[in-house]
């Protein structure tokens, strides 16, 4: 991108007009990560909260030195829990291995679900076996959107030893839950996940019985 296009955005992300600032930070989609980073710590303290919460999801898909420590640090004192979850989620993007101890203590510390459920989504993305304990226990929240979240990462990080935790959701009310255990499943190839698959695969709801057939179609692909 050429200099004065880069400028034009800066002079942009100063406008006193909101759109303006949402459109600039649009705009940086295309800029290589070392000339976007510092443009982005321009509204990172923005007194709109949907840009704040543009500008922290760029630093988490635009990775330079500077991204890591900015976002953890949102993540443990930013007042706001959406820019607070925002980081937690940005941290998985940028799948930087050293946001695991950041992450869990989120997920055990901070009172907001929102943040303790992207939390999770994280843990998977980093794709870090440590996150086996942690997502056991999100098995056991109240919250359903965190069980699911839990189900979905214990997939991602292929915990082949946490099928025996997930297989009891095949039962769940909640027709989301069961497709998010099908897609874990996928991942996880054992006799016991065939079986709850074949299960699944006449489950009541398209969506499930889909993602189930699926995942068979997967796990015997994998296993041929």
């Amino acid at each position: 991108m050429a200099h004065s296009s880069l400028e034009e955005i800066s002079a942009q992300l100063e406008s006193p007009n909101s759109r303006d600032r949402m459109l600039a930070l649009a705009a940086l989609r295309d800029v290589p990560a070392a000339d976007a980073v510092p443009l982005i710590k321009k509204v990172l303290e923005d007194e709109i909260l949907q840009i704040r919460s543009m500008a922290v999801f760029a630093l988490g898909i635009k990775p330079t030195d500077e991204c890591y420590p900015i976002l953890v640090k949102l993540l443990e004192t930013d007042p706001d829990y959406g820019i607070r979850a925002d980081a937690a989620g940005a941290l998985g993007y940028l799948g930087d291995l050293r946001a695991f101890e950041a992450l869990v203590r989120a997920f055990y510390e901070d009172t907001e679900w929102l943040v303790r459920f992207s939390a999770a989504v994280s843990l998977g993305n980093l794709k870090d076996p440590r996150a086996h304990e942690v997502l056991l226990q999100a098995l056991d929240s109240d919250e359903v959107v965190l069980q699911q979240a839990a189900i979905a990462a214990l997939g991602e990080i292929k915990d082949i030893n946490s099928v025996d935790h997930i297989l009891r959701f095949a039962q769940s009310e909640d027709w989301l839950t069961r497709q998010r255990l099908a897609e874990a499943l996928s991942q996880l190839p054992s006799e016991k996940s065939v079986s709850a698959l074949k299960y699944l695969e006449k489950d009541s709801h398209p969506n499930v019985a889909a993602a189930a057939k699926i995942a068979l179609e997967r796990l015997n692909k994998a296993s041929t």
